[in-house]
């Protein structure tokens, strides 16, 4: 009899797994200055929601992230982001409450963890929603802010209004059930 509940067990676990996966997630972070706004854009987001060991990683390749000019990009990455040095932004954390998922409802959900960017790690709240697409699908929206000095990024010093201090970060991705 144990061997028959030990061998269900095995069984159905995969069953019940909920770990899902993105590699393809879009990233959109927005600045705006009094004299300038603009917004760069990633759709190169990797990330994981474990929602049995209650762990969410996502990470960035911030040479992917684009703001549609070209020598913005270059200064951005080699002045400010300096990606060869810090090539990748991160946020692993936890889950405050484990959302129970239901096909096409939208659950609120906030998470908190460590963020790292240019080398420096803070912990934040992330604000969101999750939300079931698919019976092996969930769609995830979030977003929060990033303050550029609370991670040693500089301001640019000529163009004083031409990068907001403050910038506006959002998530979104559908993520697949890894099996």
């Amino acid at each position: 009899m144990r061997l028959l509940v030990l061998f269900l067990f095995l069984v159905a676990s995969p069953v019940f797994a909920q770990k899902y996966v993105t590699e393809k997630g879009q990233t959109i972070f927005i600045s705006e200055a009094p004299l300038s706004s603009f917004e760069g854009v990633s759709k190169n987001l990797n990330g994981l929601i474990d929602l049995d060991q209650n762990l969410l990683d996502f990470y960035l390749d911030l040479n992917t992230l684009e703001t549609g000019i070209g020598l913005r990009d270059r200064h951005m990455r080699e002045n400010y982001l300096e990606t060869e040095q810090f090539p990748f932004a991160e946020f692993t954390g936890k889950l405050q409450l484990l959302p129970d998922l239901k096909l096409n409802a939208p659950v609120e959900v906030k998470a908190i963890g460590t963020f790292k960017i240019h080398g420096v790690e803070k912990e934040i709240e992330v604000f969101g929603t999750l939300t079931k697409v698919a019976e092996n699908q969930v769609q995830l929206d979030a977003s929060f802010e990033v303050l550029l000095s609370d991670y040693s990024i500089p301001l640019p010093k000529l163009v004083f209004y031409e990068l907001a201090e403050n910038q506006k970060v959002t998530l979104n991705a559908i993520l697949t059930q890894k099996k």
